[in-house]
């Protein structure tokens, strides 16, 4: 079976590998890579199964210069809610085909870890439960891939557990102990499935793979990206200087600000995501810690 990797940062890259295990697989993306099987764009846009990493901020343009809708089926690996519009990614990429034409990828799994073939589980969502048997085929034998129909579901933990690293990051690099952060994800969980609940999602998905997993392997671990950023906050660090270093998307400051615009809307208490992204814009973080431990 013929797939195309769209994105080859450290995720697609991964993925890619990963796919190659048991199918021909090619990659794909905007800066040329010095790679085996990387392809031009349109040759990968060819192939009847696509799996997009993207940067979330980016989809709707990217896809909106780049994509022609010729079938394909696609796996979208990418996590996140786009701040401009404040909307999940299943919504952005409907614009540009049939939700039966879609799935999408979450679960815990770090892209190292991923590349060393060292064994995890994730969830392929799809309303399609034969696209989403098929992408779960392609996977190898050290991936366990469950599929579910949940995607909005999904879609909210792939975003929120970001948000929720960042808190963890902060709470790590305060030196608050370990009761504190275990207290702090416990609560995110709480928080993200509140969330969840006003869209529709299923409470069974924030306490599988793709919601509790995820999270407490984001919150707990410099290898997560949003986690890091957590750590330059609580030195007192530029949210540019910790950006910069990092060199590499972090979702959860972008979604930390999309969630908080979304409950405040729609009436949702959020009070972890609204100090995380209190402290991106300066707050101080002792006195987010203060003001988190004061709410209910």
């Amino acid at each position: 079976m013929k797939i195309a990797v769209i994105g080859a940062g450290k995720w697609g890259t991964a993925l890619f590998h990963a796919l190659s295990q048991n199918n021909d697989c090619v990659i794909s993306s905007r800066t040329k890579r010095d790679m085996q099987n990387f392809v031009e764009l349109d040759e990968a846009l060819a192939c009847e199964y696509i799996v997009f990493c993207l940067s979330s901020q980016h989809t709707h343009s990217w896809l909106r210069q780049n994509f022609k809708f010729n079938n394909q089926k696609i796996l979208v690996a990418s996590k996140g809610i786009q701040t401009s519009t404040k909307r999940f990614l299943n919504e952005i990429y409907e614009d540009f085909l049939p939700a039966e034409n879609l799935s999408f990828l979450s679960g815990p799994t770090f892209a190292k870890e991923v590349e060393k073939q060292l064994p995890c589980a994730l969830v392929i969502n799809s309303i399609n439960d034969e696209i989403s048997a098929k992408f779960a085929s392609f996977f190898p034998k050290y991936i366990k891939a469950y599929t579910s129909d949940d995607v909005v579901g999904a879609e909210i933990c792939g975003a929120y557990k970001n948000v929720i690293a960042i808190a963890g990051g902060i709470c790590d690099g305060l030196g608050l102990g370990n009761n504190a952060r275990a207290s702090l994800i416990s609560r995110g969980l709480v928080e993200m499935a509140r969330f969840g609940r006003k869209f529709g999602a299923k409470d069974e998905t924030f306490l599988g793979l793709s919601g509790a997993g995820d999270l407490f392997l984001t919150a707990s671990s410099v290898l997560s990206r949003n986690y890091r950023v957590g750590i330059g906050l609580a030195k007192n660090e530029s949210l540019n200087k910790i950006l910069n270093e990092l060199g590499e998307v972090a979702e959860g400051v972008d979604t930390s600000y999309a969630i908080r615009d979304i409950s405040k809307d729609k009436g949702i208490y959020t009070p972890i995501a609204n100090e995380v992204s209190a402290m991106l814009d300066g707050k101080d973080v002792y006195e987010s810690v203060k003001a988190l431990l004061e709410k209910r």
